[in-house]
């Protein structure tokens, strides 16, 4: 017996060709597809066997990401391999795989002219949301673009979310998730006050981006609360990595700079840190105290165990993918209540085991 083949100088199959070949209605096809309506196991089985046959489940992704279909959310983050926003984005893939949406991911390599073309590229492409994680570049011009890709987005029925970055300015159609980002910051550098330490090594990411500025702007507002000068030659700006965090620190101590502890970015910042103090002998925190900020796990897995910042990452992203739910469910793809909608979470200190008061001067 010779089997019927998907006709493939016909192009893809579509959901008509699905129908055809099972004998059933357009609707029912769709109905099994969906999965929100009974159908009886006979149907589905047949339905499935013709969708196998030809091959319309990945014709039907391709779909999707044109905006028909199953709902899909762009993931942008600016590094897949950075464990915080890693935590978003697992947050947002897991409240999306709830909903039966699909998820895409793109990066931006810390470029912010790549991360404006992505936002083009998925509005474009008709995805239900664009999801930005981190920190921004505090450009004028970015602003603006970025305002008037959300409007577009708006208008498409889509919708932009930030997060973990503070909201656009204006009237502007998106809704951002963050966190107490200087509020963690005055916790942290206040806990280092709190058990002496006078001198210390500010490594708060680079300059102009927002989320260094929070948390520089939240370690000198614990520096005046506790009446002690705080020293702007003891900060070093640059990213979010080990090798910045290992130079700042080797770069100090061959300056001779005078700190008694390092508060850091990023843990992994910490990380950098901690092992440019022991290569110049320097025991931690006997000789320095160092702290991060995040609480990835990479935090409670260096010796000694990192005190820290703890940032809700995960929920953060479910969060964010709630709101966008919330949107397309809420009526006309609008949340009651207007845009720009502005959710914060909060942030708490982790104390382990790499603090201690500062040893005494000879």
């Amino acid at each position: 017996m010779s089997q019927r083949k998907a006709p493939a100088e016909a192009g893809r199959a579509t959901i008509r060709d699905v129908a055809e070949r099972a004998g059933v209605s357009v609707a029912s096809v769709s109905r099994v597809l969906s999965g929100n309506y009974p159908v009886s196991e006979e149907l589905r089985r047949r339905v499935m066997k013709v969708v196998r046959d030809l091959d319309y489940v990945t014709n039907a992704h391709a779909r999707s990401l044109a905006g028909g279909g199953t709902p899909t959310v762009a993931i942008l983050i600016n590094n897949i391999t950075g464990a915080a926003f890693a935590h978003v984005a697992k947050g947002v893939e897991g409240a999306a795989t709830l909903r039966g949406w699909l998820s895409l991911v793109g990066t931006t390599g810390d470029d912010p002219e790549r991360e404006l073309a992505l936002v083009n590229l998925m509005r474009q492409q008709g995805v239900a949301a664009v999801i930005l994680l981190g920190g921004a570049y505090d450009y004028a011009e970015y602003q603006l673009r970025m305002a008037r890709f959300a409007r577009s987005l708006d208008a498409a029925g889509s919708h932009l979310v930030l997060v973990g970055r503070p909201p656009l300015e204006g009237d502007v159609p998106a809704t951002t998730v963050d966190y107490d980002n200087e509020g963690g910051a005055y916790a942290m550098a206040s806990h280092l006050l709190s058990v002496g330490h006078r001198k210390v090594l500010v490594l708060p990411g680079h300059a102009e981006l927002t989320t260094a500025q929070g948390r520089l702007r939240g370690a000198r507002r614990a520096f005046e609360a506790y009446g002690v000068h705080f020293e702007p030659g003891l900060v070093r700006h640059g990213p979010y990595d080990y090798e910045h965090g290992y130079e700042a620190v080797e770069d100090s101590l061959r300056e001779g700079l005078d700190f008694t502890a390092v508060l850091a970015g990023t843990d992994v910042v910490a990380a950098g840190a901690m092992q440019a103090l022991r290569a110049k002998g320097l025991r931690v925190p006997e000789d320095v105290s160092i702290v991060g900020y995040d609480d990835i796990p990479l935090a409670s897995q260096l010796t000694p165990q990192l005190t820290t910042v703890h940032v809700p990452y995960e929920e953060m992203g479910r969060v964010a993918l709630r709101a966008v739910a919330d949107r397309r469910e809420g009526g006309g793809g609008r949340r009651k209540g207007g845009d720009g909608e502005h959710l914060v979470l909060g942030t708490h200190v982790v104390v382990r085991r790499s603090v201690q008061p500062p040893a005494p001067r000879e």
